[in-house]
């Protein structure tokens, strides 16, 4: 294959090593996961109380679920002019976008966590003698645990793909920026090396949920292969 179609691998370790070096990949690296961070929280923090609200009450499903299906329908990349339009090209439009794009998994599963929950678990919290709050604080929410985890890791995978969308928004920093200046100059080896640096962080942080599972649901017994 060409060099200038794909570097070879010599030349994509060789381009990581300079990179590293020079803190231009750890800096990039910083600046990405910043967003990130920020947008999950935000995004998170938005699906789940939603959720909460929505699964708990028949009222607040009446309210809430049919405008959050309506809106999870629409394509979160399409807004992308509109947030330009309403936020500017600063990082407000790359964090929104990475907000909304994780808000829907962990609405979706939070709801159907809370959903999912035995109906006998509940007959028997009330024969307990537990009222409303006591049922949702030591039935409901544990119950709903296993889907907020599960929206979770989809939630971290969304977020890095909404990342690679917004740091095309005029970025000068960040992962997404460093392969914008790479396809310019036709480095073909730092554009890998974003590539391979994305997929580790993504890797990284679904690891990092999936011992969090491990320690928050050791209750729960479940089939681990054979």
């Amino acid at each position: 294959m060409p060099v200038d179609t794909l570097a070879p691998p010599s030349t994509i370790a060789s381009a990581a090593a300079d990179l590293i070096e020079d803190g231009t990949l750890p800096g990039a690296m910083a600046v990405s996961l910043q967003r990130v961070a920020i947008g999950l929280v935000i995004g998170g923090t938005a699906g789940t109380a939603l959720a909460l609200l929505s699964g708990l009450s028949r009222l607040g499903e009446d309210l809430i679920d049919a405008s959050v299906q309506m809106l999870r329908t629409v394509p979160w990349v399409g807004l992308i002019p509109l947030f330009i339009i309403w936020m500017g090209i600063g990082e407000a439009p790359k964090v929104a976008l990475i907000a909304l794009g994780t808000a829907f998994h962990l609405y979706l599963n939070v709801y159907a966590g809370i959903r999912g929950v035995d109906e006998q678990l509940i007959k028997a919290g009330r024969a307990l003698g537990l009222g409303r709050w006591g049922l949702v604080r030591h039935v409901v929410l544990p119950g709903a645990l296993p889907g907020f985890m599960t929206g979770l890791r989809y939630s971290l995978a969304t977020a890095w793909l909404a990342l690679v969308f917004g740091e095309s928004i005029n970025a000068d920093a960040g992962i997404g920026f460093l392969m914008n200046q790479a396809r310019e100059f036709f480095r073909t080896d730092v554009i890998v090396v974003c590539l391979v640096v994305y997929a580790f962080l993504g890797l990284t942080a679904d690891l990092v949920v999936r011992t969090l599972e491990r320690l928050l649901l050791q209750w729960r017994p479940t089939f681990t292969g054979q």
